[in-house]
C-alpha cells in the first residue's frame, strides 16, 4: 500500500485533486428545445403533404429494404427451385426450366428499381433543401461573425491594444461574397481539367 500514498509531482502536498464530473444539465436549452420541436413538425408537414404514390412507394421501399423481405423470398425461391428441380416430389412441377421465375424476378427488380428512384428522388429534393438552409445559415453566421471582428478590431484600436492591426485582420473584417467564390471554385477546376 506503499504506492497508495506516495507523492505525486506537481500537486500540492503531493496528493492529486480530488477529479468531479462536470454537472449534467437539467434539460435541452429552450432555443435547442425550439429548434427540434420546429424541425420535427417540419418533418411530419412533409409527411403529411406527400401524395399517396409517394407514401406508397416510400412503403413498398422500406419492405424491400428489410429482412422481412429477403426472409420471404429464400422461402418463395427456395420452395420453387426445390419443387421444380425435383427435390420436393410432393408437389408438381410447373417450371423445369425456370423461366418464370427468372421472368418474375425480372419484372420484380424492374418495379422495385422505381419504386427506389421514387424514394430517392423525394430524400434528394428534401436534402438539397436542408443543403440549401445550411448554406444560408452558413452565409449569415459569416457575416455576423465578420462584424463582430470588424467591432472587436475597432474597439483593440481604440484602447491601443497590441495585435488590433493584424493585416489578417483587416481581411477577415471583409464580407465573402459567395458567387465571386464559386465562380474561383469553378474556374480552379476548369484548369485542373
Amino acid at each position: 500500500m506503499a504506492g497508495a500514498s506516495e507523492d505525486r509531482p506537481g500537486t500540492a502536498g503531493g496528493r492529486s485533486p480530488p477529479i468531479f464530473p462536470p454537472p449534467q444539465p437539467k434539460g435541452l436549452g429552450p432555443t435547442l428545445e425550439r429548434n427540434i420541436h420546429a424541425l420535427t413538425q417540419r418533418r411530419e408537414r412533409e409527411r403529411r403533404e406527400a401524395s399517396r404514390q409517394e407514401r406508397v412507394a416510400d412503403a413498398i421501399t422500406r419492405f424491400a429494404g428489410s429482412m422481412t423481405f429477403v426472409y420471404i423470398h429464400m422461402v418463395v425461391f427456395g420452395i420453387w427451385a426445390a419443387v421444380n428441380s425435383g427435390l420436393l416430389p410432393i408437389l408438381p412441377k410447373w417450371d423445369e426450366s425456370f423461366v418464370i421465375l427468372g421472368t418474375s424476378a425480372s419484372v420484380e427488380a424492374i418495379f422495385l428499381s422505381t419504386f427506389v428512384l421514387i424514394s430517392q428522388n423525394r430524400m434528394s429534393a428534401a436534402a438539397d433543401r436542408r443543403a440549401d438552409l445550411d448554406l444560408q445559415i452558413s452565409l449569415l453566421a459569416e457575416h455576423e461573425i465578420t462584424k463582430v471582428v470588424a467591432l472587436t478590431s475597432g474597439i483593440a484600436a481604440k484602447l491601443g491594444i497590441e495585435g488590433a492591426t493584424d493585416p489578417q485582420l483587416e481581411e477577415l473584417k471583409q464580407d465573402v461574397a459567395p458567387d465571386a467564390v464559386l465562380d474561383e471554385i469553378e474556374e480552379s477546376e476548369r484548369e485542373g481539367s
